[in-house]
């Protein structure tokens, strides 16, 4: 079983492969002469690979060492064989490409997609910065993983990739945040609107977000522009990350590693939340809050200490299970304590 850390490689190359200068053509993996004539008529166009030959090829890598693209592949292979129904679908989305990037870029571009925003459209967006950004790379490959290794409904890499909204805006908004920077702001902001339209998640672009993050469930959660959000940070659904209202400019929590935020949490203002926090469900939190500490209620207060280094880490131990779900899915009561519901 792959796992991946934040000292991972490089994965993607930077040049064609020998074989492909030498002849001067894309290897055709994933091109339209690939596909088995009875895929053709089940899946329109966009279904058929990146349109870019030259973008395809710059994306592959055979000899690379990408170990969750390999565990994906698998277990899309596995899938397949226990659902036959769902072999076509497995072909088109896992299995007829090439890289994590290009599997990735399709799924995106196929959930995104209306007719005023084709697929084709979206998938050479999000190919062209998948393609440039090692960044982003390294952050697709830490996120899937912190979903494996911490949501229990998470059964495989694969149901990360193609099936959880969690997964997929936060990479959506990654490529959007890259547009961002480039100065391609409205082609960004468009992309923020769509993934609200569709997965109820509204991230501003300009927001930054560290790897290895969890974001459960995702409906309802809400990222301002200036809000910071460290690496290994585990987010419930329903949590608010926004400003006062009473600010101008830098006006957004700033969140830093480690931290575990419950469902339906609220932080508002340019405070700071300090390292390997636990913030209790359907808090309200207005002020800074210590490193290592737990914080509940309506307005939040520190009602104890975080025993664990990355609290984030570990919202599924079983030894842990009961306690966890209480604090992360119960309403805290005015005095920080859990409230069934």
């Amino acid at each position: 079983m792959a796992h991946l850390s934040h000292k991972t490689l490089n994965y993607l190359p930077e040049t064609l492969s020998e074989h492909e200068a030498e002849e001067g053509q894309p290897n055709s993996v994933g091109s339209f002469s690939f596909w088995p004539p009875h895929l053709e008529k089940v899946f329109p166009v966009y279904a058929m690979g990146i349109p870019n030959p030259v973008l395809d090829s710059s994306l592959q890598n055979s000899d690379c060492f990408d170990p969750i693209w390999d565990d994906v592949r698998k277990e899309a292979h596995l899938e397949a064989e226990r659902e036959p129904i769902l072999s076509s679908f497995f072909y088109a989305t896992i299995l007829s490409h090439d890289c994590l990037e290009q599997a990735l870029a399709f799924a995106l571009a196929n959930r995104l997609q209306k007719p005023t925003l084709l697929a084709t459209q979206l998938m050479d967006i999000f190919s062209t910065v998948l393609k440039h950004d090692k960044g982003i790379q390294h952050s697709i490959r830490l996120d899937i993983q912190a979903f494996k290794d911490r949501d229990p409904a998470c059964l495989s890499y694969c149901s990360a990739l193609l099936y959880m909204k969690g997964y997929q805006s936060l990479q959506v908004h990654r490529v959007a945040h890259a547009l961002w920077g480039q100065g391609r702001k409205v082609l960004a902001l468009a992309l923020q609107s769509r993934v609200s339209e569709v997965f109820g998640v509204d991230i501003h672009p300009a927001a930054t977000i560290g790897n290895g993050i969890l974001v459960d469930h995702g409906t309802g959660v809400v990222i301002g522009e200036t809000a910071i959000i460290g690496n290994r940070v585990s987010l419930m659904q329903g949590v608010t990350l926004c400003g006062t209202g009473k600010e101008t400019g830098d006006r957004h929590p700033k969140v830093a590693e480690g931290v575990l935020i419950g469902a339906h949490a609220t932080i508002l203002g340019n405070l700071q939340v300090g390292e390997c926090v636990m913030i209790a469900a359907g808090s309200l939190v207005l002020q800074d809050v210590p490193p290592h500490s737990i914080v509940a209620g309506v307005p939040a207060k520190v009602i104890g200490r975080v025993r664990e280094h990355y609290p984030s880490l570990n919202i599924q131990q079983d030894e842990n299970k009961h306690q966890s779900e209480k604090f992360l899915y119960q309403l805290p009561r005015k005095n920080g304590t859990a409230e069934k519901d």
